[in-house]
């Protein structure tokens, strides 16, 4: 893994709240959804299962997904669905929301899925999340 190629960091003045709404908006003009719209809030998830969460802990975490592309994916290869599973995390430090996402490269995906279409496929996405964030921030 090359972590300057795979982990995104980026970073706005917006606050974690205001970047996650405006990420799913940006989400939403390319097709994509956030899948856990409702429960993205980890505070909330967390003291809805009993957590004593703080007044500052605010990261939100975003499942990314295209229903149209990932359907077409996974039914010509069920084995691509270890991969599917896109994460855009947001928290705040130092007064500004941090933004971190995870992605892999088309030689790390090959190597754990034989599949010779899916890395160019996933890589497009990868970058295509990549841009929707930059649009949000």
């Amino acid at each position: 893994m090359k972590r300057s190629e795979e982990l995104y960091l980026a970073e706005s003045s917006k606050s974690v709240a205001q970047f996650a709404a405006d990420f799913e908006t940006v989400c939403k003009k390319y097709d994509f959804v956030l899948n856990n719209s409702g429960s993205m809030d980890m505070a909330r998830t967390f003291a809805d299962h009993g957590a004593d969460v703080g007044p500052d802990f605010d990261l939100h975490m975003m499942q990314v997904c295209k229903p149209s592309k990932a359907f077409i994916s996974m039914s010509g290869n069920p084995e691509r669905s270890i991969m599917m599973p896109k994460f855009v995390m947001a928290f705040s430090r130092d007064g500004k929301t941090q933004i971190r996402y995870l992605s892999y490269s088309a030689a790390d995906i090959s190597e754990m899925i034989d599949d010779e279409s899916f890395p160019a496929s996933l890589a497009e996405t990868f970058a295509k999340i990549r841009s929707m964030i930059d649009e949000a921030r």
